[in-house]
């Protein structure tokens, strides 16, 4: 009647594929928030830190660059590092995302949700 469980078995692990992969998405996404990433701007005297989900952590400013009349320039050097922070964060988070589609059999350039 039924010549045997051909697609319900091809279903179940279809589904069982799925849940696996929404387990090391959540893994993933927990360790996101311990993976540190390092941006600078002024050849390294402005430094943030920052996790791979784009949580500033630190910020890290060489003194010598702290005059009264290099506000701006200051002001700049810093948002240029966090910016830079971010954006490593961003690439390192889809960098670990294509390792787990990679690891899935999907394409390493599938983008999912983060």
């Amino acid at each position: 009647m039924f010549k045997g469980l051909g697609q319900m078995g091809d279903m179940a692990k279809m589904m069982k594929a799925a849940q696996e992969m929404q387990q090391k998405m959540a893994a993933l996404q927990e360790e996101m928030h311990s993976i540190m990433v390092e941006g600078e701007s002024g050849a390294g005297l402005v430094k943030a830190t920052c996790t791979a989900k784009g949580e500033l952590k630190s910020l890290d400013i060489d003194p010598s660059i702290f005059n009264a009349d290099d506000k701006e320039v200051v002001e700049d050097l810093i948002l240029a590092a966090i910016k830079d922070a971010q954006s490593r964060a961003s690439d390192r988070a889809q960098e670990e995302m294509g390792k787990l589609t990679e690891g899935m059999g999907l394409p390493k350039d599938m983008k999912l949700p983060f």
